[in-house]
């Protein structure tokens, strides 16, 4: 028959049929069979090949269209060794610190559950049961579920495989079992903590973490030159992070924008006192030695197990901090938009959980039905008060006085 191959070596030409066959596909005289062969891109950037044998020529082109329409021949490489390949472009994508995280996050849950796994293989089924076994809280577990977004990403964008399963998986919940609200101080539990940290540097590192609502790498990072004591104002406008190996890095706030928050009447003596005999370019919080203040280095040098247990506060946190003063702007009357300005929100929504609005939801709504069935029975209306937002300055520098009735003064 013309055209008949040899027996030594694949042809385009059907032995069946003497015409030629499709594309990505040969006769292999030597096993009597079809042969497809898949050709893609490589980790390294040339190519890589994979090929499989056929009885039929429909079957050739059978598996073939699906491989062509769905698989990649690096699809069959292991997460753990793209991984190897990939990590670099992702760590130098992200901040330091996030890349410290998604380190410990491989190291720790990804590896050990999905590491020898196909890529081709993961699937979301596959990915919602290792989250199952992972340790951690939701912040740990997305961490992980994160990098292994970022890495099949990658493996998507290079053609190794068609979809990335884990973006069809529910985040886990990054919401506290508890309010923040509830997690914030009282204005008689700041005193107190305040009062048990000796006087100096770390009293004055806290206190500006407390007043200010800023971020402990933001205090950190806060210079002199930073603080316009004549108009009452502190330029948020850098952060100072751990790396990769621990060192502290200096860069841009978390929301990568430049923010301003109060120097409230609260926090002017410590910022005074820390700025004395500065010059502009020094740290404003400097630790006794002159070194920088971190949440870690305050939280040995203030005690910080003594004074959570002195103030009634086992489990509290540095970041409770934070909370605590953003709780108390709300109570101040400040509005949403500007304290999530003041805090450095990425969106009102986070911003909102701090609002004590939603708590005196049940008696406002029952107020209307009250009043209607009072009415109805011709039972006198009683009158309503409304208090007066307070102002910042004198919610935190006094208590409220209250007449026997009750009511504010």
């Amino acid at each position: 028959m013309a055209g008949r191959p040899n027996r030594d070596s694949p042809t385009r030409v059907d032995p069946r049929t003497g015409g030629p066959l499709p594309e990505g596909i040969r006769w292999r005289a030597d096993r009597q069979r079809y042969q497809i062969r898949v050709v893609g891109p490589n980790v390294e950037g040339g190519a890589a090949e994979r090929s499989r044998t056929f009885l039929t020529l429909a079957e050739a082109k059978r598996e073939l269209a699906k491989l062509v329409a769905s698989r990649n021949p690096n699809g069959s490489m292991s997460l753990e060794h793209w991984h190897e390949k990939y990590w670099p472009a992702i760590e130098s994508s992200v901040r330091p610190a996030t890349a410290r995280s998604y380190g410990v996050a491989w190291r720790l849950r990804v590896k050990p559950s999905l590491g020898r796994h196909r890529l081709e293989d993961i699937t979301s089924p596959m990915i919602e049961s290792a989250m199952v076994a992972w340790t951690g809280g939701g912040s740990a577990k997305n961490d992980a579920l994160a990098v292994l977004s970022r890495l099949l990403d990658g493996a998507r964008r290079s053609r190794f495989i068609d979809y990335n399963p884990a973006r069809e998986v529910k985040r886990p919940s990054m919401r506290e079992s508890i309010s923040p609200v509830s997690r914030a101080l009282t204005l008689d539990q700041i005193q107190a903590l305040l009062n048990l940290v000796p006087e100096g540097a770390y009293r004055g590192y806290l206190a500006a973490l407390v007043y200010t609502g800023m971020r402990a790498g933001e205090a950190t990072a806060l210079r002199v030159g930073d603080v316009d004591f004549e108009r009452g104002i502190i330029r948020v406008s850098r952060s100072l992070s751990p790396g990769q190996r621990g060192e502290l890095i200096e860069q841009s706030p978390k929301s990568h924008k430049f923010r301003d928050v109060p120097l409230i009447d609260a926090l002017r003596p410590y910022a005074e006192a820390a700025a004395r005999g500065k010059q502009s370019s020094d740290l404003l919080f400097a630790g006794p030695d002159g070194g920088r203040l971190t949440n870690h280095n305050a939280r040995r040098g203030a005690d910080w197990e003594t004074l959570r247990e002195a103030i009634g506060r086992p489990d509290l946190r540095i970041h409770d901090l934070r909370h605590t003063f953003a709780t108390i702007l709300f109570d101040a009357g400040a509005s949403a938009p500007d304290v999530q300005a003041t805090l450095g929100h990425s969106s009102l929504q986070v911003t909102e959980r701090y609002s004590r609005a939603r708590e005196g939801v049940a008696l406002r709504t029952g107020a209307a039905p009250n009043d209607a069935l009072k009415s109805a029975g011709r039972e006198p209306r009683q009158p309503t008060r409304r208090r007066a937002p307070a102002d910042l300055n004198g919610t935190l520098m006094a208590q409220p006085r209250r007449d026997p009735d009750g009511i504010s003064r």
